[in-house]
């Protein structure tokens, strides 16, 4: 994990998850997500870059107008990281947070993420 920027990775990992336009949307999931990336948490799992999607477009839906943000810095070690967030309502309060845990693949992108929850909705 040499070559890869942790916080750049991180970044459009949840740009993934704020971006509403689903070409726009796929066109960082193919930077962001190798071809059968997966994803899970408590709530939902995806598998490929098409379910990613699916599943990011869910969550938007039922958050609309929501953001995720990172809160404080990101642990790395090998080819994993480590980084909190929260989902921000419009008003700027926190109506989700939580801590992610991935695998990055050696080609730079994400090869897997495992959500956890802080707080529910």
């Amino acid at each position: 994990m040499t070559n890869v920027n942790s916080d750049d990775l991180v970044e459009r990992y949840l740009s993934v998850w704020n971006e509403p336009d689903a070409a726009a949307r796929q066109v960082l999931i193919a930077e962001t997500w190798t071809p059968q990336g997966q994803y899970l948490d408590p709530a939902l799992s995806a598998e490929g870059w098409t379910a990613i999607s699916a599943m990011v477009e869910v969550v938007q839906q039922r958050f609309p107008d929501h953001r995720f943000q990172r809160v404080g810095p990101i642990d790395a070690h090998h080819d994993r990281l480590r980084f909190a967030w929260e989902l921000a309502d419009p008003g700027g309060a926190c109506a989700l947070s939580g801590v992610d845990f991935a695998q990055v693949a050696a080609d730079g992108r994400l090869a897997s993420v495992t959500g956890f929850f802080d707080s529910h909705a």
